[in-house]
């Protein structure tokens, strides 16, 4: 079992950044695929990053690519997001997710076995 919990949501002007988080438990976090999704109120939810188990690859929806970093720490089973030059679009709420299937399509959120509850992120125009 993986617990992840996200922190780092709030409120950012346009142009803004933000860092989120995903701290997990269970001693497995080192060999599982990660990724970050985000739901915008009305909207189903969406692909924005996904890292393999090493760090050393990556992979970006096209709306956040050149803005957004996704990261790692498996010493501290720690995901990131690093969020720059924010846009009012990228307003939702941002769930961290962990995979055990690897070789699946990691920007489909079925191919992930455990979800965090989601931090809000919200950008003012």
């Amino acid at each position: 079992q993986v617990q992840l919990v996200e922190s780092g949501g709030g409120l950012v002007q346009a142009g803004g950044s933000l860092t989120l988080s995903c701290a997990a438990s269970g001693r497995t976090f080192s060999r599982l695929p990660m990724g970050w999704f985000h739901q915008a109120p009305g909207k189903e939810r969406e692909f924005v990053a996904t890292v393999n188990w090493s760090g050393g690859y990556t992979y970006y929806a096209d709306s956040v690519k050149g803005r957004f970093t996704i990261s790692r720490d498996n010493a501290k089973s720690t995901l990131y997001l690093q969020m720059n030059s924010l846009k009012p679009e990228d307003t939702a709420v941002y769930y961290c997710a962990a995979s055990k299937r690897p070789l699946n399509d990691l920007s489909d959120d079925k191919s992930y076995d455990y979800w965090g509850q989601g931090t809000q992120v919200t950008v003012s125009s």
